[in-house]
């Protein structure tokens, strides 16, 4: 059996209470080495197998789980954050199914979420945004052409970056000129929910100015949207003139 788990956003006690029980339970753990907390190690058992993919290939991280499962063991293959974002999961899965292994999946808290903690911010504020949209710029990794960042500016949604750090300044570029105008609010989230995490407040029109100036290459989320704003109007949820299946509000 192979338990896919999202590690969480950074600090240790972040993974979910299921996730440390399987990963305390495995024989084999091979975790993202590169962005998951070391920490998370301290929650193995004493004899466990570990493995850091980060200096692996696909093909030897399935001989790995192949040995495992040879052996009648369990094995973890640990994620950053939540594997369903940038996991590079669904080649795995489909090569278990071919294999005839059994996985699952367990979720994590992921980036995006620990950024909004640090900044204490709500992304979806009532009359400023209601979507959000998770994207990349395009690097080594291409982007279609459809989901462009000019494209995705052009909707002035709450937009959230990942692994675009090192291509700020072409970022900044696309997001003004897909729409977003230069004041528009945005932020660099270094390593959130990290001991290390740092939060750099900017604009749209200063974004790049700010990753450079912070020495900022990767590990971060850039975040842009009036939802980082000041303006936004009252929930109806809480509103006392808002009824609601569960209270009466003097509306009616």
């Amino acid at each position: 059996m192979v338990h896919f788990i999202g590690a969480g956003s950074g600090a240790a006690d972040l993974i979910t209470v299921r996730g440390a029980k399987l990963l305390g339970e495995a024989d084999v753990v091979i975790y993202a080495g590169s962005l998951v907390n070391p920490e998370l190690l301290q929650y193995t058992k004493e004899g466990c197998e570990i493995h850091n993919s980060a200096q692996m290939t696909l093909e030897q991280v399935l001989s790995v789980v192949k040995g495992a499962e040879g052996r009648g063991k369990t094995t973890v293959r640990l994620h950053t954050g939540d594997s369903s974002i940038y996991g590079a999961v669904r080649e795995q899965f489909d090569q278990l199914e071919k294999l005839g292994i059994s996985y699952d999946v367990c979720p994590g808290v992921s980036s995006f979420c620990g950024a909004a903690a640090a900044l204490r911010a709500e992304y979806t504020l009532p009359d400023i945004s209601q979507t959000v949209i998770i994207t990349r710029a395009a690097g080594r990794t291409p982007v279609p052409e459809r989901e462009s960042i000019r494209s995705l500016a052009a909707h002035q949604a709450t937009m959230v970056l990942f692994l675009s750090t090192s291509l700020a300044a072409k970022l900044q570029e696309d997001l003004l000129a897909g729409g977003y105008a230069p004041g528009t609010p945005a932020a660099v989230a270094y390593k959130a929910t990290w001991p290390e995490e740092k939060v750099f407040r900017c604009t749209v029109g200063t974004l790049a100015q700010t990753v450079e100036d912070n020495g900022l290459t990767k590990t971060a989320l850039l975040i842009v949207g009036k939802c980082l704003g000041d303006g936004y109007l009252r929930s109806k949820l809480y509103d006392p003139g808002f009824s609601t299946e569960f209270r009466r509000g003097t509306d009616s």
